[in-house]
Formats: structure tokens, C-alpha cells, sequence
């Protein structure tokens, strides 16, 4: 899948991300969606190195899947890490 597919990946799954943790983020739309970018990334290299399984295919199931859980993963590690940023000021 070449980079502009990834791109493409990344932002309709950050989306997904968001629907599935909805909340207030630090940010908006815009950087939830690049962060469904990085997700999609961390996704791939978790499903490579466990399940033997990367994000090579657009339209394949398990390529969706392991995107969203890595954005889901991304954004609830960003909420933490901003969120305790936002609590010491």
C-alpha cells in the first residue's frame, strides 16, 4: 500500500478512533485524525510483529482492524499524556 493510501488509512481511522473514544480532545478533529495516521502506522508494526500480519492491503479486514486499534491506542495514550499536562499548569 503506498503512502498516500496510509494517509487515506490513517485519517478515516483516526475518525473511527474518535467515534470509539469519544471525548473532548486537546486539539480537535484535525489532530485526532493525524494521530489515526501515526495509529495506522503502530498498528501495522504491532500486527507484524505478533500476528505475523502487516497493513499491506487497503480493502483487507484485518488491515481496518489493526489500524483502528492502533489509533484507538495512540489516542488514549495521547489523552493521557496531554491530559497530565493539562493538570500540573
Amino acid at each position: 500500500m503506498g503512502i498516500i493510501g496510509w494517509i487515506v488509512l490513517g485519517l478515516i481511522v483516526g475518525a473511527i478512533a474518535k467515534a470509539i473514544m469519544p471525548g473532548k480532545d486537546p486539539g480537535g478533529i484535525l489532530v485526532t485524525m493525524l494521530l489515526g495516521v501515526v495509529g495506522a502506522f503502530i498498528g501495522g508494526l504491532i500486527g507484524n510483529w505478533i500476528f505475523g500480519v502487516g497493513i499491506d492491503r487497503f480493502w483487507s479486514l484485518s488491515t481496518w482492524l489493526l489500524a483502528i486499534a492502533g489509533s484507538v491506542i495512540v489516542l488514549g495514550v495521547y489523552r493521557v499524556i496531554v491530559g497530565r499536562k493539562a493538570v500540573q499548569r
